[in-house]
């Protein structure tokens, strides 16, 4: 099992992780259509050694961190839950964010997050505002809140802003077969040991127009191989770099089985040819 180590905090998480959102339906704003069966999915997960789970208290609002916390709560050892917060356009930034924290804490019943990603619009702007928005996840980190800043939807140049006063631990950003676009980021990542978080790492938009798992490519590819072809676009981001961990969402255990199975598969060079020709 692959393992890669997140900050100064040094918890080592499995690289095949989960994220929460699909439990919260469509658009993460629903309550799950079977709540027993969301909450077996997270005790699946845990249960075949997945210590990293995605949230956030928004999902729902608040329904994917009450299904975590009737799940799982006591938690685990080891057991890293990382959370985003968001700034509204309108407000001043600050508040917001500590409000969400608070909002997290109090929902997982946790006094400390392993790591809170702060979600930026995408606009990729260094400026007084960004660095009011980091400031605050660092005053949060400095109280003990979250023992690690994240940032997510952000530039090469917002990250390089960043570290340069302060430490982060993990990046997520859109990255999947058919969308390449931040791979300098993950690069940069790589160079400087911080987590590399690829959000839909199947692809989007789901269904029909999902440019990864509705491709002819990725399916003769996974056919050839055995495999699924969730299991391949899967496997392709894990052996792009030792510091990707992934976090797909399934409301289905054995979704959840086979995702995790991924890891345990080999890319002969015939595949990684293949699913690189892969395009949206």
């Amino acid at each position: 099992m692959s393992v890669f180590a997140l900050g100064r905090m040094r918890v080592r998480v499995r690289r095949s992780g989960y994220g929460a959102m699909q439990l919260a339906g469509q658009f993460a704003a629903r309550t799950p259509p079977d709540r027993e069966s969301a909450i077996g999915v997270l005790r699946a997960a845990v249960a075949a050694g997945v210590n990293h789970i995605d949230t956030a208290q928004y999902y729902g609002p608040g329904t994917v961190n009450d299904l975590i916390r009737d799940a799982l709560y006591p938690y685990p050892d080891g057991l890293a839950i990382v959370s985003k917060v968001a700034a509204g356009r309108d407000d001043s930034g600050a508040g917001s964010l500590r409000a969400g924290i608070a909002d997290n804490l109090r929902g997982l019943l946790v006094a400390q997050l392993a790591a809170v990603n702060l979600r930026l619009p995408g606009d990729g702007r260094v400026d007084a505002r960004f660095d009011d928005l980091l400031a605050a996840m660092v005053a949060a980190r400095d109280e003990g809140l979250i023992a690690g800043i994240g940032l997510s939807n952000i530039s090469t140049e917002q990250l390089q802003h960043a570290i340069a006063g302060t430490e982060i631990i993990c990046v997520q950003n859109l990255f999947h077969l058919a969308d390449r676009a931040a791979a300098p980021l993950l690069d940069m990542c790589l160079s400087r040991a911080i987590a590399f978080v690829p959000f839909c790492p199947l692809g989007w938009p789901r269904g029909q127009d999902n440019p990864v798992l509705t491709s002819p490519v990725v399916a003769q590819a996974a056919a050839r191989l055995g495999i699924t072809p969730a299991q391949a676009a899967l496997q392709w981001l894990l052996q792009l770099a030792p510091n990707v961990l992934l976090i797909p969402g399934t409301g289905s255990v054995a979704h959840l089985r086979e995702n995790l199975a991924a890891e345990h598969i080999t890319l002969d060079d015939q595949a990684l040819r293949d699913l690189d020709r892969v395009s949206a």
